[in-house]
C-alpha cells in the first residue's frame, strides 16, 4: 500500500558514481534533492578496479571538476598512487591516473553527501516510476513509500535485473554480491522505454602476502604528486609526500596460463551460452583474449593495491567468469603468483540498460519529460563515464525543475560532450568506453585546460563557488601577465649566458634581438629554461607555466583546430524543429527518416552524425530548412 513519504524538486535513484554527482549537482543548485540507494554502506562503491582516470577518462574527471563536480576532489583526497600516463607523447593525450583507497573513497564521498545542505540520503529500493500524462511525477519504493518530484534521475548502474555468473553458477545479484534491482526494469518497460542487455566482468582479488614480488616489475607513482582537482585538497595518506605512494606491479600470463584457459573453455560461460549479454570490446575477459590472440606469448597483468588498511590486491587484465578452481590454477601459473591465495573470484555480470537513442543530449528521456538517466544504465562502462553523465543529468534535472533551458555540451566543448553525443546520436552495440580517438578536437580538449574551458559554464549554472572562481580568475590573469612579461623581455646576441643556454639546448644562437615569447615557441626550449632570465613580479605556478608553454608551442595547430571547430559550430547552429515531421520531408532516404525520427536531433550537426543518415539526407534537410526560412520571412 502506497503512502506519501515526501516531496522534492529532484530525486536521484542510485548512489554510485553517477548518482553521487547528480545528487550533489542538484542540491548545490538549490534544489531540494533526495538520493535513494539500495545500501547506505555502498555509496560510491568501486566494484571493479580501484583506479580513477587514464587515457580520456582522466580528461573526464578534470572536466567534472572544472564544472564543480566532486570526483576529482574525492580522488585527490583518497589516492594512494598517482601517475601521468603518455608523458612521451603530446599534451593532448597526457592522462592522469590514480589508485584510490576503495574504502576511504566511499567514506569520503558519503561524508560529503551527508553534509550537503538540501540533500537527503535514504536507503530504499525503488520499484516503480510514477508517470502521469507522460510526465514524471516521482517514484515508489518496495515498501510503498511514494516520493514526489519535478525531476527524477535514474542511475542504477549494473543493478537492473543483475545476474552474477561464475562458471556454471548464476546468482541474482548486483556487483560484489549486492542486491539486484528487479522491479524497476518492468516499470521502465511499462513507460515505453526500450531496454537491452549488456555484460561486464571483473578479475579475481588476491592476498598481498601470497605474492612473490621479486618476479614482478614495480610500477611506482610519479616523483611529484599531480592532482585531478584545480582546487587544493589534503590527502591524509600521502600528506603531500610522493615517496609514501604504494606501488603497483607488472606481470605476464604464460603459455601455461593459456593452456589452462583453453582446456577449460567448455566450462567458460562466455562460450557455453550461459552469458547472453554483449560485453565490452575494449576490456575483454582473459579467456576472450586467449582465443582472439592465439599466438600471443603472454598478456600483461597489473597488481593494484585496494587500500592502505587491506592486503587485498586487484589483478587488472585478468577479468574472467571461469569456474573458481580454474581461476586459481590460472593465477598460480603466472610468475610471482605460484603460491597465491585468491580472496574473491572474478565474475561476469549481466544487466539491463536503456538504449540511449531514446535520450536527448540533456540525458532526458525524450518521451517522458522530467525523467533523466545517467551512467551504466545508459550503456557505458567505467566510473568516470558514469560520473560525467551523472553531473550533466543532475544539472539538467535541476534546471528542468526550475523551468530553465538545459545545459548541453557539444563535441567541441568537452570530452563529456563527445561521450553524450556518441551515446545519443551514434548508438551503441556494446558497453561504451571513452577514448581520445573519439574526440575530433582533442588538441583543444586537453586535460590541462579543462578549467579554462568549463569553469565559466559551471559558474553560470551555479555549481562553481567563490573560492574556485577566484582561483580560476587569478590563473587567467597570471597567464596573461606571464605572456606579457615574456613578450616585453628582449634578449640580444650580446647576452653571453643566454647564448650559452641556446648552445646547451642545441638551439640556434641569436643573430639579432628576440623576445622570450617567440623563443619559447622553439620545441627544444622550456619555460623553466627561460624563466631565470625574467624578473617575474610573482611566483609563476606550475599550472600557469604549463599553460603558457602549451599555448605557444602548439599555437599554429590550435588555430587550425579552431577553424575546424568554427565550421562544426556553424552546422550545430542550424537548428532542427523538435516537432519536424520527417515523413513529410521529400527526398529523405527511408533509413534516414527512421533514424531521424528515433533520435530527434537538435541540429544539422547532430543529424549528420547519426548512423544511417547519409550526406544526401543532410543536403535535403539543408534545402528544407532554407525553404522554411524563406517561407516564414515571406
Amino acid at each position: 500500500m502506497e503512502y506519501s513519504a515526501g516531496k522534492y524538486d529532484v530525486i536521484v535513484v542510485g548512489a554510485g558514481h553517477a548518482g553521487c554527482e547528480a545528487a550533489l549537482a542538484a542540491a548545490r543548485m538549490n534544489c531540494n534533492t533526495l538520493l535513494l540507494t539500495l545500501n547506505l554502506d555502498n555509496i560510491a562503491l568501486m566494484p571493479c578496479n580501484p583506479s580513477v582516470g587514464g587515457p580520456a577518462k582522466g580528461h573526464l574527471v578534470r572536466e567534472i571538476d572544472a564544472l564543480g563536480g566532486e570526483m576529482g576532489i574525492n580522488t585527490d583526497k583518497t589516492a594512494i598512487q598517482v601517475r601521468t600516463l603518455n608523458k612521451g607523447k603530446g599534451p593532448a593525450v597526457h592522462a592522469l591516473r590514480a589508485q584510490s583507497d576503495k574504502k576511504a573513497y566511499m567514506t569520503s564521498m558519503r561524508r560529503v553527501l551527508e553534509n550537503e545542505p538540501r540533500l537527503d540520503v535514504k536507503q530504499a529500493q525503488v520499484e516503480k516510476l510514477l508517470v502521469e500524462g507522460w510526465r514524471i511525477q516521482g517514484v515508489v519504493t518496495t515498501t510503498g513509500a511514494r516520493f514526489d518530484a519535478l525531476s527524477v534521475v535514474v542511475t542504477t548502474g549494473t543493478y537492473l535485473k543483475g545476474r552474477v555468473i561464475i562458471g556454471s553458477t548464476t546468482l541474482t545479484a548486483g556487483p560484489n554480491g549486492q542486491l539486484a534491482a528487479m522491479g524497476l526494469s518492468q516499470s521502465l518497460l511499462d513507460c515505453g522505454v526500450e531496454l537491452g542487455r549488456f555484460k561486464t566482468g571483473t578479475p579475481p582479488r588476491i592476498h598481498r602476502d601470497s605474492v612473490d614480488f621479486s618476479k614482478l616489475a614495480i610500477q611506482p607513482g610519479d616523483a611529484e604528486l599531480p592532482h585531478f582537482s584545480f582546487l587544493p585538497t589534503y590527502n591524509p595518506f600521502l600528506q603531500g609526500k610522493a615517496e609514501r605512494q604504494l606501488p603497483c606491479w607488472l606481470g605476464y600470463t604464460t603459455r601455461g596460463s593459456h593452456s589452462i584457459i583453453r582446456e577449460n573453455l567448455y566450462r567458460a560461460p562466455l562460450y557455453s551460452g550461459i552469458i547472453e549479454g554483449t560485453g565490452p570490446r575494449y576490456c575483454p575477459s582473459i579467456e576472450d583474449k586467449v582465443v582472439r590472440f592465439a599466438g600471443k606469448e603472454g598478456h600483461q597483468i597489473f597488481l593494484e593495491p585496494e587500500g592502505w588498511e587491506t592486503k587485498e590486491m586487484y589483478v587488472a587484465g585478468l577479468s574472467t567468469s571461469l569456474p573458481e578452481d580454474v581461476q586459481i590454477s590460472m593465477l598460480r601459473s603466472i610468475p610471482g603468483l605460484e603460491n597465491v591465495e585468491m580472496l574473491r573470484a572474478g565474475y561476469a555480470i549481466e544487466y539491463d540498460y536503456i538504449k540511449p537513442y531514446q535520450l536527448s543530449l540533456s540525458l532526458e528521456v525524450i518521451n517522458i519529460p522530467g525523467l533523466f538517466s545517467a551512467g551504466q544504465i545508459n550503456g557505458t562502462s567505467g566510473y568516470e563515464e558514469a560520473a560525467a553523465q551523472g553531473l550533466i543529468a543532475g544539472i539538467n534535472a535541476a534546471l528542468k525543475a526550475r523551468g530553465r533551458d538545459p545545459l548541453i555540451l557539444s563535441r567541441s566543448d568537452a570530452y563529456i560532450g563527445v561521450l553524450i553525443d556518441d551515446l545519443v546520436t551514434k548508438g551503441i552495440t556494446e558497453p561504451y568506453r571513452i577514448l581520445t580517438s573519439r574526440a575530433e578536437y582533442r588538441l583543444v580538449l586537453r586535460q590541462d585546460n579543462a578549467d579554462l574551458r568549463l569553469t565559466e559554464l559551471g559558474r553560470e549554472v551555479g555549481l562553481v563557488g567563490d573560492e574556485r572562481y577566484r582561483k580560476f580568475a587569478a590563473k587567467q590573469r597570471q597567464i596573461a601577465s606571464v605572456k606579457e612579461t615574456l613578450s616585453a623581455r628582449v634578449v640580444s646576441p650580446a647576452e653571453v649566458e643566454f647564448q650559452a643556454l641556446l648552445r646547451e639546448k642545441e638551439s640556434s644562437e641569436l643573430r639579432g634581438p628576440m623576445n622570450l615569447l617567440d623563443l619559447l615557441r622553439r620545441p627544444e626550449l622550456t619555460f623553466a629554461d627561460l624563466a631565470r632570465f625574467v624578473p617575474f613580479s610573482e611566483v609563476v605556478t606550475g599550472e600557469v607555466a604549463e599553460q603558457v608553454e602549451i599555448q605557444l608551442k602548439y599555437e599554429g595547430y590550435i588555430e587550425k583546430q579552431g577553424a575546424q571547430i568554427a565550421r562544426f559550430q556553424k552546422m550545430e547552429r542550424r537548428r532542427l524543429p523538435m516537432d519536424l515531421d520527417y515523413e513529410l520531408v521529400a527526398g529523405l532516404s527511408t533509413e534516414g527518416k527512421q533514424r531521424l525520427i528515433s533520435v530527434r536531433p537538435l541540429n544539422l550537426g547532430q543529424a549528420s552524425r547519426i548512423s544511417g543518415v547519409t550526406p544526401a539526407d543532410i543536403s535535403v534537410l539543408m534545402v528544407y530548412l532554407e525553404q522554411r526560412r524563406r517561407g516564414v520571412q515571406a
